[in-house]
C-alpha cells in the first residue's frame, strides 16, 4: 500500500488551481488558432484574434484569463492501493483550492447559502468533487474551472426513444441558441446522453475534460459529434454573439446505457476559456 500525505494532494491542488486559471490547454489554443482561418466575419475573427492574444498575456504576466475565476470541479481517480495519511481526502482537495486561490489572488465565488445568506465563502470553497476508484498505487487529480456565466447555460431535455438522434441535435442545437452571447462563445458544446437525469448531467461536465476536438472513440458518436457542430455554428451565434461561423470549436458526446423509456440528453456549454489541468500523483 502506497502512503500519499494530504499535504502532497493539498499542494498539488493548489498548483493546478493555477495552471487552470493563467495557462489555457494549448489543444484550446490550437483550436483558437484553426478557427481564425474558418471564420469569414469581421467581427467574428477579430474577437477569435482579442481572445487569442488575451491568453497569451495572460500566460505570460500569470494573471487569470477570465475575470470570474469560477468554481472548482475536481475528478479524482484513487488507486486502490493507495493510503491518504494525516488527513481525508476530500479535506485536502478543498484545502488545496483554499490555497490556490488565496496564493495567487483569484477571485472567490463561492456563497455560503444560495437561498438565504448569499455570503462568499472567501476561499472559493467548496470544490465539487467527483471519485472513482481503479487499481493501482496512483491518484489522478482533474480538475476544471467553470464561469457562471456558462454554468448558467445548462440544460437537461428528458426525451422519449422515439425522438432519437435527431431530437438530441434539436435539444442540443436549441440550448446554443438559448445560451447566445450570454455562454461567451466560441463554446465547447459538452453533451452527456443516457444513464438518469443526472448521469446524464456528469458525462456532459466529464466531457471537458476531453482535449479540444478530440473525438470520441466510437465512430458512430464521432460522425455525430461532427454533425452537431456542423449545426451548431450554422446558427450563426458565431465569436461571442456577435455573428459568424464559428460558434463552436467542438462537439463532445458522451454517452452510458438508459432505461427502455428513457433519452436523458445534458448540454453543458464550456465558454471559450478552457480552463482545466491535470497531475498524476
Amino acid at each position: 500500500m502506497r502512503e500519499i500525505p494530504v499535504s502532497t494532494i493539498s499542494d498539488a491542488v493548489a498548483e493546478l488551481c493555477r495552471i487552470a486559471n493563467f495557462e489555457l490547454p494549448q489543444d484550446f489554443v490550437t483550436a483558437l488558432r484553426v478557427a481564425q482561418t474558418k471564420e469569414a466575419s469581421p467581427r467574428g475573427l477579430r474577437t477569435l484574434q482579442l481572445l487569442d492574444q488575451n491568453q497569451e498575456v495572460a500566460r505570460a504576466e500569470q494573471v487569470p484569463s477570465c475575470q470570474d475565476t469560477g468554481f472548482v470541479i475536481v475528478f479524482a481517480d484513487v488507486g486502490t492501493e493507495v493510503k491518504i495519511i494525516g488527513g481525508e481526502l476530500e479535506e485536502a482537495i478543498q484545502a488545496g483550492v483554499g490555497k490556490g486561490y488565496k496564493q495567487n489572488y483569484l477571485r472567490a465565488s463561492m456563497v455560503e447559502d444560495p437561498l438565504f445568506n448569499r455570503t462568499n465563502t472567501g476561499n472559493n470553497t467548496p470544490a465539487m468533487t467527483h471519485y472513482e476508484f481503479e487499481p493501482g498505487d496512483q491518484v489522478h487529480l482533474k480538475l476544471i474551472v467553470k464561469g457562471g456565466g456558462s454554468e448558467n447555460s445548462t440544460k437537461l431535455y428528458m426525451l422519449t426513444p422515439a425522438q432519437g438522434a435527431e431530437g438530441v441535435k434539436k435539444a442540443v442545437v436549441e440550448a446554443v441558441r438559448m445560451a447566445g452571447p450570454n455562454a461567451c462563445p466560441p463554446l465547447v458544446v459538452c453533451v452527456g446522453v443516457g444513464g438518469t437525469a443526472d448521469k446524464a448531467m456528469l458525462i456532459a461536465k466529464k466531457a471537458s475534460l476531453r482535449e479540444v476536438g478530440s473525438p470520441h472513440p466510437d465512430e458512430r458518436i464521432a460522425q455525430f459529434e461532427r454533425e452537431l457542430l456542423e449545426e451548431v455554428n450554422a446558427t450563426g451565434v458565431g465569436p461571442q454573439g456577435y455573428g459568424g461561423r464559428v460558434t463552436a470549436l467542438a462537439v463532445h458526446v458522451e454517452t452510458f446505457p438508459t432505461h427502455i423509456a428513457s433519452l436523458p440528453v445534458a448540454v453543458n456549454l464550456q465558454c471559450h476559456a478552457v480552463r482545466r489541468a491535470s497531475v498524476t500523483i
